[in-house]
């Protein structure tokens, strides 16, 4: 079963193709240079209802034009994506008061003027002040570059934002939002672990059932990313009623913003509260405006992007019935692995799991779809038999929403469990109210683990219960000889783990001596 998808302008949610003749192109196209134009931002408006014809179809089987299009605008969007640090650091910056600096060609009597216009017609409170005068100068000169880069990106993402605003009845101006987050990289992280085009964090995400797991993020889905933004936006708003809080709490959250009103006394006007915020949130809202006043007047300030040749792009969606990895899929559609990839950026170790309950779906070129449906059956053939033959198995799910009670034991510290588990320190901390970094045997600890957890089968859940040995099943004493390790014992016994042979014996260090009697089980000889 499979459904199809026009993704309007989303280059990374499919390969494009003409609907016009092909005929219409007069001359190959080698490079996408730059170039000074009228600046322009693709939106809805701009993309034609897709028919398929019997001719077009025909047509798709085989477009090397499309194909070079796709493979160089797919090199802009990586280009773009790499830009994600500098505009990290210029929102960082923006909190600063620096004086805007001196452009001979900018007037700043024009730039108040334009701001009232924006104001005028957006529900923001954009005012002018000399840091936003100075982030404006700052893209205009030193990012400039990077400016014109997001330009062109914004073609891709802009429509499918759009789309999504109007669906929930949200100002279209919150596009420009996705700029300041990520500089529009799907795989954006941040240094604290927001991630994707939309900046969620871990539990944020969660909040609105993005899914994430050893396997899978749906913060790096550009679709589900961007419903997930558009509900928390307008929950933000429903609570403060205004919309540049709403951006604040967005990016600092929303106990952050009700500390700053009731430090400034009371106050409820972003600029009032400004100086009340965290440094990152400071300059966060004039980013943001400082974004959309460029995309509103690149075309007054000369600034430049490559303009979409076609202005959607086309993909189709198969369901997955079985565990795949993207260099199978690769090898039976012929579509590039890096592109599979772009095309899927929810499926963080290039594998597509099979979990029941669950349903996940490839996103693929539609010129590659039928090659995978009519091959189908031969792909997951493959694919068992490269099971069958692998050695290492692939990473056990860990859902990231299961909880498990760990229990505190001898020689265990904050660190030690966090790395275990793939979490942070300040984590477990927030999850189980600790305000020191004290721990006492026998503690219980609620973990959301990130990493692949497996659990001895015959550890009892809780309480590092007795091993078989223990009723008479198997042996309860090791005798450790010449060439023995905690490693090749635990080996040697199902079930067994290091860490059960550290607890039940006492043991810290890797050292043991030839002739010592390891116990088997959590017993008393």
């Amino acid at each position: 079963m499979k459904k199809l998808f026009v993704v309007c302008a989303l280059a990374l949610f499919g390969t494009a193709f003409g609907q016009g003749d092909s005929t219409a192109v007069t001359r190959p196209v080698d490079t996408l240079k730059p170039r000074p134009v009228a600046a322009r931002v693709a939106g809805l408006a701009d993309v034609a209802e897709v028919a398929f014809s019997a001719t077009d179809s025909a047509r798709m089987r085989d477009h090397e034009l499309a194909a070079r299009y796709d493979s160089l605008w797919m090199g802009e969007l990586r280009q773009a994506a790499e830009r994600f640090p500098e505009m990290y650091e210029e929102v960082r910056l923006a909190a600063l008061e620096n004086a805007p600096d001196s452009i001979p060609s900018f007037d700043t009597e024009v730039f108040k003027d334009r701001l009232e216009r924006l104001n005028q017609k957006t529900p923001f409170n954009i005012v002018y002040s000399t840091s936003l005068e100075s982030v404006v100068k700052t893209f205009l000169t030193r990012k400039r570059d990077l400016m014109e880069r997001m330009l062109t990106a914004s073609q891709f993402y802009f429509p499918m934002f759009e789309e999504a605003l109007d669906r929930h009845d949200l100002p279209l101006e919150i596009k420009y939002l996705a700029i300041v987050e990520s500089a529009l990289n799907p795989k954006a992280r941040s240094r604290v672990g927001a991630t994707g085009l939309w900046q969620f964090m871990y539990s944020t995400g969660r909040m609105y059932d993005l899914d994430v797991s050893s396997y899978v993020d749906e913060r790096n889905d550009p679709i589900e990313s961007t419903e997930a933004a558009a509900q928390y936006l307008k929950r933000l708003h429903g609570i403060f009623g205004d919309w540049d809080l709403a951006l604040a709490a967005y990016n600092s959250g929303p106990g952050n913003v009700n500390k700053a009103i009731r430090r400034s006394g009371g106050y409820t006007n972003y600029w009032n509260l400004r100086n009340f915020l965290p440094r990152e949130t400071a300059g966060y809202v004039p980013a943001f405006f400082a974004a959309m006043y460029i995309f509103e007047y690149a075309a007054e300030h000369g600034l430049g992007f490559i303009p979409a040749e076609r202005p959607y792009f086309e993909t189709d969606t198969v369901w997955v019935r079985a565990t795949l990895t993207f260099d199978q899929i690769a090898r039976v559609t012929g579509v590039d692995k890096e592109e599979i990839a772009m095309l899927n950026p929810a499926f963080k170790l290039g594998i597509i799991p099979k979990i029941d309950g669950k349903n996940y779906v490839l996103r693929l070129p539609r010129r590659a779809i039928g090659t995978f449906v009519a091959n189908e059956e031969a792909v997951y053939a493959l694919a068992r038999e490269e099971l069958k033959k692998k050695e290492n198995a692939l990473p056990q799910l860990v859902e990231a929403e299961d909880r498990i009670r760990y229990r505190v034991r001898s020689g265990d510290y904050l660190g030690k469990i966090a790395e275990r588990y793939g979490v942070g320190i300040s984590q477990i901390k927030r999850w189980n109210g600790l305000r020191s970094n004290d721990l006492r045997i026998g503690q219980r600890l609620t973990i959301y683990p990130r990493k692949p957890v497996t659990t001895p089968k015959a550890q009892a859940s809780g309480s590092g219960a007795e091993v078989a040995g223990n009723t008479g099943e198997g042996p309860r004493v090791h005798v450790v000889r010449e060439g023995d390790s905690l490693w090749t014992i635990s080996r040697k016994y199902p079930g067994i783990s290091i860490e059960n042979l550290r607890e039940w014996n006492g043991i810290r260090g890797n050292n043991l001596q030839p002739g010592t009697r390891l116990k088997l089980c959590n017993c008393s000889s």
